[in-house]
């Protein structure tokens, strides 16, 4: 299939957040308040890919540091998986990182996400610290110096 990937360096349409959220909560069980959160990021990125008027993936990110971004959230829509969506995201979202000063791409993810965990690693990140979060939960923290 031939989709395409849009670019936003700040929130898009209302229509665009909409579907992204509704991908969210497919892919997460919740949204929790995902637009207002997205609101009160720094420098916020946002990657989609369309199929047609349809959001199938997204990848969201802001700016940690002048020269370290954090790869935040992102996902495929189920009918979408195993096509290479989720590498192009991350590639299309390195390529502007790299064009825009970033030197460092930092992400978390956990065990249960081990699709994500895996691509990441096979795209040149490194486990630098694992801990438990304030809920229980076991958080793996990744990063990916794009100056390699």
């Amino acid at each position: 299939m031939n989709y395409e990937y849009i670019i936003y360096q700040s929130l898009p349409s209302k229509d665009i957040l909409n579907s992204i959220q509704n991908l969210h909560r497919t892919i997460f069980g919740s949204s929790d308040d995902l637009i207002k959160k997205m609101t009160a990021k720094p420098k916020l990125l946002m990657i989609t890919t369309m199929e047609d008027d349809k959001v199938i993936g997204y990848k969201i990110g802001y700016e940690l540091e002048q020269h370290k971004f954090y790869s935040w959230l992102g996902g495929v829509d189920p009918a979408y998986r195993n096509l290479g969506i989720a590498s192009v995201l991350m590639e299309k979202q390195h390529q502007y990182l790299k064009q825009n000063s970033y030197n460092i791409v930092q992400t978390k993810t956990m065990n249960k996400w081990r699709n994500m965990l895996i691509l990441n690693i096979k795209n040149g990140f490194d486990v630098i610290e694992t801990y438990t979060d304030e809920k229980g939960r076991h958080k793996i923290i990744l990063e990916k110096n794009l100056l390699d």
